[in-house]
């Protein structure tokens, strides 16, 4: 999901989408991206304005060169979370679904793992937590013995520290519970009204990211540098990088080293371009 109208970093989103701004040497899209990739999803849906659509379209084709089917779909209106499983009705078909938020950053040693069980569970709908310092400023899970009794949206009292994340894991069920769901008062169809629904009909589970996991709302200006300096740190540092598509789908078996061969001559002169020459010489 990598639409809306990014208000929260105006100017810098008067003219581009936040979902192009860079979070050190990459688009912020790629990193949402990444997540899906290594949960092993290949079947990608990006709902978008249709102003950004060409852009996106621009990075990613149809996804044939990562060894992908990516797929775009315009949101006329930023009318809610859940509208992308209304817009992705036909795309979703009969299948389970994974929805990301575009402008989610997710990283961790065996993330993908953990992600890889969620999207193998059957029905119901899956939560992704972490712990945060400012619960106020999210969705947050209320908990009674391990389990969820409630959701709620930046509660003013102290219910948990325990933020729900962009990253979603529903059944096929989320596209009729969406299609039902009312306009909140702001317009929009509600995320957390969807999730209410799994909850009462209790097919609501959850998995928190505890202490190795980093995730970050890179859609205000204050996270977006906070992920930029972590990126740089961690690519400096080890010599590896972050959200490297290429890098993951060869790793994944998507693509082979002649594939990625191909791709790092066709790309402008950059770190980046290096980067994949090391992985090809490695």
């Amino acid at each position: 999901m990598a639409g809306g109208k990014g208000t929260r970093m105006s100017p810098l989103t008067d003219a581009i989408s936040k979902h192009l701004l860079p979070i050190y040497d990459k688009p912020m899209i790629y990193y949402s991206l990444s997540t899906l990739m290594i949960t092993e999803i290949k079947n990608v849906l990006i709902i978008g304005s249709k102003k950004d659509i060409l852009s996106y379209k621009k990075l990613f084709g149809n996804g044939s060169s990562i060894g992908m089917n990516i797929n775009y779909k315009i949101q006329a209106e930023p009318k809610g979370i859940p509208e992308a499983f209304i817009i992705g009705e036909k795309f979703i078909g009969n299948n389970n679904v994974c929805l990301i938020l575009g402008d989610n950053f997710f990283y961790g040693n065996g993330l993908g793992n953990k992600l890889i069980n969620l999207k193998n569970r059957n029905k119901g709908a899956t939560l992704v937590a972490f712990e945060v310092q400012n619960p106020n400023e999210y969705g947050v899970i209320k908990f009674n013995k391990r389990k969820i009794v409630n959701i709620l949206e930046k509660p003013k009292k102290f219910i948990s520290n325990y933020a729900i994340t962009g990253l979603y894991f529903y059944d096929n069920d989320a596209i009729e519970f969406s299609k039902n769901l009312k306009p909140s008062k702001r317009g929009e169809l509600e995320i957390t009204d969807l999730n209410k629904i799994y909850l009462n009909k209790k097919k609501l589970s959850y998995e928190i990211l505890g202490r190795g996991y980093t995730w970050m709302d890179t859609g205000s200006p204050k996270n977006l540098l906070k992920a930029t300096q972590f990126v740089n740190i961690i690519e400096e540092r080890q010599g590896l990088k972050i959200a490297c598509i290429e890098e993951i789908a060869y790793r994944n078996n998507w693509i082979n080293k002649q594939d990625l061969s191909y791709i790092s001559k066709v790309i402008n002169n950059s770190n980046y371009k290096e980067y994949l020459k090391k992985i090809i010489k490695n």
